[in-house]
């Protein structure tokens, strides 16, 4: 089921908008630097699950024209407030663009879709990059798809499936990383971030 239509993790995120966005006031993701570094200054970037603006706001900086997406209206809200840009509120199974983006930054947002939609999820992300363009997503690493302590739906995925599923969508996997990285409590936990090209 996407994240969309998983009403708990939804609502998870309309009921903690605010202390999410208090977060980022801490900096932008770390993988930010090396995406924008791959692409032309006014390349246009598709960002999705923007949360509250903080990378978005980077990226503007760098020049970049940015198209914000997130799946729930209180982030929505609150990252149109930060970059005073339109942020459409849609899941990721609304991807309709073709060929329309040099870059396309999921950071801490595909890791909600079921391992059986990912697959479906990419291809879109394939159709909506331009030849050449870039990817990045970040995924908390594991074994089994499941739900956390608050009730979020998470995929869980390993390095392997992630290669393999993202080939099958037809990108080219270009560098994968695992990291310790934190979760909403602060906790430490395995990542793995991966950039591919179309």
């Amino acid at each position: 089921m996407p994240v969309e239509r998983d009403r708990q993790t939804l609502r998870f995120y309309d009921q903690n908008a605010p202390e999410y966005v208090a977060g980022g006031l801490q900096g932008p993701s770390r993988h930010l630097i090396g995406f924008v570094a791959r692409l032309a200054e006014g390349a246009r970037v598709l960002e999705l699950g923007c949360g509250g603006g903080r990378d978005a706001i980077e990226m503007i900086a760098a020049g970049l024209q940015v198209t914000l997406v997130d799946a729930s209206p209180a982030m929505a809200k609150q990252a149109e407030a930060r970059t005073g840009l339109p942020v459409r509120v849609m899941g990721f199974d609304e991807i309709d663009a073709r060929s329309a983006y040099d870059g396309i930054f999921a950071n801490a947002s595909l890791l909600h879709v079921p391992r059986e939609a990912l697959s479906g999820i990419l291809t879109r992300i394939h159709t909506a990059l331009r030849p050449g363009g870039w990817h990045f997503a970040s995924y908390k690493a594991g074994l089994a798809e499941g739900r956390d302590e608050f009730g979020r739906f998470f995929n869980y995925p390993d390095v392997d499936w992630l290669r393999a599923t993202y080939g099958a969508a037809g990108l080219r996997v270009d560098t994968v990383q695992e990291y310790p990285g934190g979760s909403y409590r602060g906790v430490l936990q395995p990542w793995i971030g991966i950039t591919v090209q179309r």
